[in-house]
């Protein structure tokens, strides 16, 4: 992926110049990781161009915030406000956007209360994380030897930069073993999530997922497919999963706002249940996209037009 570097950005309350969006090289996030963000999509459809799951998004940006203590300095009916600005300001029908929390520039050393709080939002074009022929017939992935932070040490509630540095090695690592993706493990050997997205398993007609206490972000994306899951008569289970049931799994899929819903086709070189998109898989990004395109009624109030 890469983001064409044109357009605005919205940087502290002004809108400039993408090549003029810049820190200086001794801003505490640079060296020390301290950042919060967020990943949201706007999509096209029918009706118009809609943000996905906006407020949500925003709250959880200040949630992550308030664990590493950074007070941001607007409201979260202004980022929210802004981020639908920048998507206009931009002329975008449909796009990714990055709204990011940092320490800036201030004084140098571990303690960060020095540092002002600053925020950026971006928006640019996008397709599937993983490919476009990934959403039908799934990706490969393997078990990383790098696990998930264990609660005590990084809070994985938070969404933040630093805790990137984590998953950046399994997915090298992935990558480097010809996989598409890593499948982590939390600090008691459990399934967690990807490198960058949450997972679920399909046994039986039934769908599982690894709760939050496995390490893992409770993800936007995993809540509404969780929603879609019940309100269609599928059963949902928050529960431990270990690595054996991921080989013996009917079917297994990724979500996140980047990712969407993508199937795994197979776990460390097995084949997963018939190798490509299961059906309870198919039918759970049909109704996702349908109410993204607004060819299903928005019953959750997920959508949020420019």
């Amino acid at each position: 992926m890469s983001c064409e570097a044109s357009g605005k950005i919205w940087f502290n309350g002004e809108m400039v110049d993408w090549e003029d969006a810049t820190i200086h090289v001794l801003s505490h996030v640079v060296h020390y990781g301290s950042s919060v963000f967020e990943g949201i999509r706007c999509y096209r459809n029918r009706k118009g161009s809609a943000i996905f799951r906006l407020r949500e998004h925003v709250r959880r940006l200040f949630d992550s915030a308030k664990i590493y203590r950074m007070e941001i300095p607007y409201t979260e009916e202004q980022i929210c406000d802004a981020i639908t600005e920048t998507v206009r300001e931009n002329g975008l029908d449909e796009c990714y956007i990055r709204p990011v929390v940092y320490r800036g520039y201030g004084e140098m050393g571990v303690n960060p209360v020095n540092c002002p709080v600053e925020v950026a939002i971006a928006a640019w074009e996008w397709g599937a994380y993983l490919g476009a022929e990934a959403l039908e017939v799934g990706v490969d992935v393997g078990v990383s030897t790098w696990r998930r932070m264990a609660p005590n040490t990084m809070p994985n509630l938070a969404k933040a930069g630093g805790n990137y540095l984590n998953s950046q090695l399994a997915k090298m690592e992935a990558v480097r073993h010809g996989y598409d993706e890593a499948i982590m493990l939390d600090y008691h050997g459990y399934v967690s999530e990807g490198s960058g997205e949450n997972i679920f398993i399909v046994t039986d007609g039934e769908l599982q997922t690894p709760p939050v206490s496995s390490s893992l972000l409770k993800g936007i994306t995993r809540d509404s497919v969780m929603k879609i899951a019940r309100a269609e008569g599928v059963p949902v289970r928050e529960e431990p999963i270990t690595r054996e049931m991921l080989y013996l799994a009917d079917e297994i899929f990724f979500t996140g706002t980047a990712a969407e819903i993508t199937p795994v086709r197979s776990v460390d070189g097995i084949e997963i249940g018939s190798g490509r998109r299961g059906p309870v898989t198919e039918m759970l990004q049909n109704e996702f996209f349908r109410i993204i395109r607004a060819e299903s009624e928005d019953s959750f109030g997920w959508l949020t037009y420019l």
